[in-house]
């Protein structure tokens, strides 16, 4: 059956292979407009995106024809294919082989694209493995609530 409107935000978190900080503040920003570009021609539309050295954040509304898994084995394959061919950091580029992706209400949209645009500043008080962590658990017992 053809889905006529939607309301699918998904937060995603990817994970640098070893989780090694190999994403340069020189090329993040070429980064995030290709995956940019790469949610758009999926039927998706980003709001937020922002490369951190060892992992990526990126808040989109999905197509429905767009599982989480799909979407996110799309923009992985991609960007790294395009790091990679576009020498983008020092060896061979590789996302971790899994994500995370959280759902998001549209009444909290701003508040998720203010904190992934706000990385810099919240990385200077926070550790990537402290912030995952974090995550981790909140969402576990959210799902146990239930």
């Amino acid at each position: 059956m053809k889905i006529e409107h939607n309301n699918l935000y998904t937060h995603f978190i990817f994970i640098t292979k070893n989780r090694l900080p190999v994403i340069t503040e020189k090329n993040r920003e070429r980064i995030e407009k290709y995956i940019t570009g790469i949610i758009n021609n999926n039927e998706s539309k980003l709001y937020a995106v922002y490369a951190n050295p060892e992992h990526l954040h990126f808040i989109v509304s999905r197509s429905p024809k767009y599982s989480e898994e799909k979407l996110a084995g799309i923009v992985a394959e991609s960007s790294a294919r395009f790091i990679n061919e576009n020498k983008l950091c020092v060896g061979k580029f590789a996302w971790q082989e899994s994500a995370s992706a959280f759902s998001v209400s549209k009444t909290d949209v701003d508040r998720v694209c203010k904190y992934i645009l706000n990385q810099p500043e919240h990385h200077r008080q926070v550790t990537f493995a402290e912030e995952y962590e974090k995550f981790i658990k909140y969402y576990e017992k959210t799902i146990q609530k239930h």
